[in-house]
């Protein structure tokens, strides 16, 4: 696993744009795992701290039940929609794979605000990064896996 200053060290090009793409919308979309083994998807907000990619979550919620038994997770960030007709003007959407860590106590940076009580931080490990967009007339996806870099995929 490797932390967000990792993924940026070894795909600086895609780090910037998967951050790019992170900053320009505040919410994401989080897949984890139910308890028996399906998949849930809930709103979040992320934020980079320390060198680090952060999710937080209120007291209560499944995602965190659903995290503390299971860390698996991904992280989904859309764009808008391409301008008129032309898909090729479309930013892309960036896919995020990886494990949540729950952080509590001495863990949490100083340079979080203090949480409401009970609520959840979780510090993202990342296996996974997917950039996909339109060039011309073929779909392009930058991947990178954390054992073999950054590839990049092309498909009519």
């Amino acid at each position: 696993m490797a932390s967000w200053n990792e993924f940026d060290r070894q795909a600086p090009e895609l780090a910037g744009v998967a951050r790019r793409l992170m900053g320009a919308h505040r919410h994401r979309v989080l897949a984890t795992l139910r308890k028996d083994g399906s998949p849930r998807v809930s709103g979040i907000e992320t934020s980079f701290m320390d060198g680090d990619l952060w999710i937080g979550s209120m007291s209560g919620a499944l995602k965190v039940f659903d995290l503390r038994r299971d860390p698996r997770m991904a992280i989904h960030a859309a764009s808008d929609d391409p301008a008129g007709d032309d898909p090729s003007t479309w930013e892309g959407d960036l896919k995020l794979s990886g494990r949540a860590v729950e952080v509590t106590g001495d863990g949490v940076p100083a340079s979080f605000q203090s949480p409401e009580p009970g609520s959840h931080l979780f510090r993202i490990e990342l296996t996974e990064a997917v950039w996909t967009r339109v060039e011309g007339d073929e779909l392009v996806m930058d991947a990178w896996h954390e054992a073999t870099g950054v590839r990049r995929f092309r498909r009519k």
